[in-house]
């Protein structure tokens, strides 16, 4: 007698299953991770922006974040996001200390990401 009652018992719990989920269970394939602080718009932003000095561009916000390039001293770039500060670690360069950073793009060299505010002529740095 108990195993007549276990076919219709586990098509019930199929049942609310599919229910619960609004359909057919199917696998979905994983997709990119998402990152927690994405990177600033690049579709707005402030052209011509010169280096203080040379300055390392990193992957994020920090000081010891890993350096993908530098914006050299004199030469121009863009800075993303209308070029409103990002918050960030705490650092003491090109004669300030700050916690405001920048997202932009170098010109000729195209390498983007996180350089101090300070170490720009603007916002602080100008």
């Amino acid at each position: 007698m108990k195993f007549k009652l276990l076919g219709p018992a586990v098509a019930a719990a199929a049942l609310v299953g599919t229910t619960l989920t609004g359909g057919t269970a199917v696998a979905q394939t994983p997709s990119a991770p998402v990152s927690a602080a994405a990177a600033p718009s690049c579709l707005n932003g402030l052209t011509n922006v010169p280096a203080k000095q040379t300055v390392k561009v990193r992957t994020h916000a920090k000081v010891n974040a890993t350096a993908k390039g530098q914006w050299n001293k004199g030469k121009k770039g863009f800075l993303c996001n209308d070029g409103k500060s990002i918050t960030g670690q705490k650092y003491t360069l090109c004669g300030k200390t700050s916690t405001k950073w920048q997202y932009g793009i170098t010109n000729g060299t195209n390498v983007k990401g996180y350089v101090p505010e300070a170490c720009l002529k603007w916002g602080i740095g100008a």
